[in-house]
């Protein structure tokens, strides 16, 4: 046991104060659709289809900026996202651009995703929150068992009794017990979203394969973009393969000669863009394939379930208050662990013998 806890505090002091940090922007960042300032984000989505290829025919058409992708007003969130080559836009749904940037720091909505899903290292900052969510889930299960131990002393506290050292270790305990099963399901979600191959533990045998062929892309024959594409044939060719999904997600090709990507949503997804997708020729606009997720294996649809229940994108105003509850428990308890780890140490009695 004398190992366990020796591994948790000092793991714990060493990665702490990153896990208060991913915990407590991941608090924020649940409710981004709330406190994100922007004109027109109460309207009502737009779903007719002439009004959506309206709204990218404009977009497509400014002449000043390349467009790379369009993500399409939401429920709660009634405003279109454009990304360019560099810097991006909210517009309304018509696709007059209500606000431009040229970088991300001028919006703090964008920074702190960034933040909690990069460290702003991109790729390489990425892999590192994904190795943090597995020593945070280690923690949850030592955790677990060195509270056990004093689980008779157990009690409910948001804050210390004191900030004194024994009164910190304590409530570390008890609190990190109360919210354990969220913050494992937080730790279990993030990781296996970074790391594929996880899935394969969660969802079962064979499950990483099974996603990567349904995530793979159609051949489609190279072809240069045109950006005088007839968008509206795109929009109407989607709305007639799924005449009931919300238009989420528009897609320009990243490589020369991919294709266009369209995603949309069905009622009973639970993923917020969807995995009704359409691909489309880049050159000329022909459809190439669609696919229908109700038709997807199992696993794959489980998997497009981790990251809504890891983002708070299903449940409502409760679920995502639970997830709030989870990281922000996740800021104090990484907080007070470092301080306690590196600065408050325990007062010395005087030796007053001799």
């Amino acid at each position: 046991m004398r190992w366990i806890d020796l591994a948790h505090r000092w793991t714990g002091g060493l990665i702490g104060l990153l896990l208060a940090l991913v915990g407590l922007t991941g608090a924020v960042l649940v409710h981004r659709d709330a406190w994100t300032m922007v004109p027109h984000k109460s309207d009502a989505v737009v779903r007719y289809a002439d009004r959506v290829a309206d709204a990218v025919e404009r977009i497509m058409r400014d002449p000043s900026r390349q467009v790379r992708s369009i993500t399409f007003a939401a429920p709660g969130f009634g405003v279109d996202r454009v990304a360019y080559e560099h810097g991006g836009a909210y517009t309304d749904q018509a696709g007059r651009v209500l606000v431009r940037w040229d970088t991300q720091w001028s919006r703090p909505e964008l920074w702190l995703a960034d933040f909690h899903m990069h460290l702003f290292f991109g790729d390489t900052g990425e892999v590192i929150v994904g190795i943090t969510g597995l020593a945070g889930l280690a923690f949850v299960v030592t955790g677990t068992v060195l509270w056990w131990r004093t689980r008779r002393t157990f009690e409910a506290r948001l804050w210390p009794r004191r900030m004194s050292r024994p009164a910190i270790v304590r409530h570390h305990r008890d609190l990190g017990i109360i919210v354990a099963p969220l913050l494992a399901l937080s730790f279990v979600t993030g990781s296996v979203l970074v790391f594929r191959p996880l899935s394969s533990i969660v969802l079962g045998p064979g499950a990483t394969a099974t996603i990567v062929s349904a995530a793979t892309p159609p051949v489609v024959p190279a072809a240069a973009l045109n950006r005088k594409l007839d968008w509206r044939s795109v929009i109407q060719t989607a709305r007639k393969r799924f005449p009931d999904a919300d238009f989420r997600s528009l897609s320009l090709p990243r490589k020369a000669g991919g294709p266009i990507v369209l995603r949309m949503k069905q009622r009973w997804e639970w993923l917020p863009n969807g995995r009704s997708t359409l691909w489309f020729a880049a050159n000329d606009g022909r459809l190439v394939e669609a696919r229908d997720p109700i038709s997807a294996p199992p696993q794959v649809q489980a998997y497009a379930m981790l990251y809504p229940l890891h983002a708070g994108k299903v449940g409502g105003l409760e679920y995502r208050l639970l997830m709030t509850v989870a990281g922000v428990a996740l800021a104090v308890l990484g907080t007070l662990t470092v301080w306690t780890f590196w600065f408050r140490r325990p007062t010395r009695t005087p030796n007053l013998r001799g």
